[in-house]
Protein backbone atom coordinates (compact mmCIF):
# COMPACT_ATOMS: atom_id res chain seq x y z
CA UNK A 1 0.00 0.00 0.00
CA UNK A 2 3.08 2.27 0.82
CA UNK A 3 4.30 1.74 -2.76
CA UNK A 4 0.93 2.91 -4.37
CA UNK A 5 0.14 6.02 -2.04
CA UNK A 6 3.69 6.89 -2.91
CA UNK A 7 3.32 6.52 -6.61
CA UNK A 8 -0.06 8.37 -6.51
CA UNK A 9 1.57 11.13 -4.45
CA UNK A 10 -1.36 10.52 -1.56
CA UNK A 11 -0.82 9.60 2.45
CA UNK A 12 -1.53 6.29 2.74
CA UNK A 13 -3.95 7.42 5.39
CA UNK A 14 -6.26 8.25 2.69
CA UNK A 15 -5.53 6.10 0.07
CA UNK A 16 -7.11 3.57 2.89
CA UNK A 17 -9.74 5.91 3.50
CA UNK A 18 -10.58 5.78 -0.20
CA UNK A 19 -10.18 2.22 -0.44
CA UNK A 20 -12.28 1.56 2.48
CA UNK A 21 -15.24 3.85 0.99
CA UNK A 22 -14.93 1.78 -2.29
CA UNK A 23 -15.17 -1.19 -0.65
CA UNK A 24 -17.92 -0.16 1.53
CA UNK A 25 -20.66 0.89 -1.44
CA UNK A 26 -22.57 -1.94 -2.69
CA UNK A 27 -20.74 -3.26 -5.62
CA UNK A 28 -24.31 -2.77 -7.96
CA UNK A 29 -23.33 1.03 -7.35
CA UNK A 30 -19.44 0.76 -8.80
CA UNK A 31 -18.86 2.33 -12.12
CA UNK A 32 -18.31 -0.70 -14.43
CA UNK A 33 -15.71 0.47 -17.19
CA UNK A 34 -16.18 -0.50 -20.53
CA UNK A 35 -13.57 -2.63 -20.90
CA UNK A 36 -14.73 -4.42 -17.68
CA UNK A 37 -18.03 -4.81 -18.86
CA UNK A 38 -17.07 -6.10 -22.37
CA UNK A 39 -14.74 -8.73 -20.47
CA UNK A 40 -17.44 -9.06 -17.94
CA UNK A 41 -19.80 -10.20 -21.85
CA UNK A 42 -16.38 -12.63 -22.34
CA UNK A 43 -16.31 -14.48 -19.24
CA UNK A 44 -20.19 -15.09 -19.23
CA UNK A 45 -20.89 -15.63 -22.68
CA UNK A 46 -20.33 -19.73 -22.35
CA UNK A 47 -21.68 -19.96 -19.09
CA UNK A 48 -25.56 -21.84 -18.46
CA UNK A 49 -28.13 -19.81 -16.69
CA UNK A 50 -27.19 -21.07 -13.46
CA UNK A 51 -23.32 -20.20 -13.83
CA UNK A 52 -24.51 -16.76 -15.15
CA UNK A 53 -26.69 -16.04 -12.13
CA UNK A 54 -24.16 -17.42 -9.61
CA UNK A 55 -22.01 -15.11 -11.23
CA UNK A 56 -23.64 -11.95 -11.30
CA UNK A 57 -24.24 -12.43 -7.59
CA UNK A 58 -20.32 -13.23 -7.16
CA UNK A 59 -19.74 -9.53 -9.04
CA UNK A 60 -22.65 -7.54 -7.81
CA UNK A 61 -24.30 -7.28 -11.57
CA UNK A 62 -27.88 -7.32 -12.75
CA UNK A 63 -28.33 -10.17 -15.05
CA UNK A 64 -30.80 -7.95 -17.31
CA UNK A 65 -27.58 -5.46 -16.88
CA UNK A 66 -25.55 -8.18 -18.10
CA UNK A 67 -27.59 -8.79 -20.71
CA UNK A 68 -27.66 -5.44 -21.52
CA UNK A 69 -24.02 -4.66 -21.90
CA UNK A 70 -24.31 -8.13 -24.08
CA UNK A 71 -26.55 -6.55 -26.13
CA UNK A 72 -24.54 -3.10 -27.07
CA UNK A 73 -21.43 -5.02 -27.48
CA UNK A 74 -23.17 -7.08 -30.01
CA UNK A 75 -24.71 -3.77 -31.69
CA UNK A 76 -21.13 -2.02 -31.46
CA UNK A 77 -19.81 -5.13 -33.66
CA UNK A 78 -22.82 -5.31 -35.93
CA UNK A 79 -22.60 -1.85 -37.37
CA UNK A 80 -22.63 -1.25 -41.10
CA UNK A 81 -19.52 -0.71 -42.72
CA UNK A 82 -20.57 2.63 -44.65
CA UNK A 83 -21.02 3.94 -40.62
CA UNK A 84 -17.22 3.58 -40.34
CA UNK A 85 -15.05 5.91 -41.70
CA UNK A 86 -13.01 5.03 -45.07
CA UNK A 87 -9.17 5.50 -45.22
CA UNK A 88 -10.06 8.06 -47.74
CA UNK A 89 -12.51 10.15 -44.74
CA UNK A 90 -9.90 9.38 -41.93
CA UNK A 91 -6.72 10.68 -44.52
CA UNK A 92 -8.86 13.60 -45.11
CA UNK A 93 -9.55 14.69 -41.21
CA UNK A 94 -5.97 14.14 -40.35
CA UNK A 95 -5.18 16.57 -43.50
CA UNK A 96 -7.40 18.95 -42.24
CA UNK A 97 -6.28 18.62 -38.55
CA UNK A 98 -2.91 19.16 -39.23
CA UNK A 99 -3.96 22.82 -41.34
CA UNK A 100 -5.58 23.54 -39.04
CA UNK A 101 -3.08 23.46 -35.96
CA UNK A 102 -0.21 24.50 -38.72
CA UNK A 103 -2.51 27.86 -38.83
CA UNK A 104 -2.83 27.93 -35.02
CA UNK A 105 0.95 27.91 -34.60
CA UNK A 106 1.24 30.62 -37.12
CA UNK A 107 -1.42 33.07 -35.22
CA UNK A 108 0.50 31.82 -32.04
CA UNK A 109 3.44 33.13 -33.44
CA UNK A 110 2.36 36.26 -34.68
CA UNK A 111 0.44 37.61 -31.73
CA UNK A 112 3.42 36.94 -29.83
CA UNK A 113 5.31 39.20 -32.20
CA UNK A 114 2.92 41.98 -32.15
CA UNK A 115 2.68 41.93 -28.53
CA UNK A 116 6.48 42.06 -28.50
CA UNK A 117 6.44 45.07 -30.96
CA UNK A 118 3.50 46.40 -28.85
CA UNK A 119 4.82 46.21 -25.54
CA UNK A 120 5.20 49.67 -23.89
CA UNK A 121 8.72 48.63 -21.85
CA UNK A 122 7.00 48.67 -18.34
CA UNK A 123 8.55 45.90 -17.55
CA UNK A 124 11.80 46.63 -18.41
Amino acid sequence: MEDVAREVGVGVGTLERWRSDALSRPARERAWTAAARFDAVLTTAAMDEAARSAWCRANGVYPHALASWRQSATQALAEPEEARASPQQTQHDRRRMDRALAETAALLVLSKKVAAIFSTGEDE
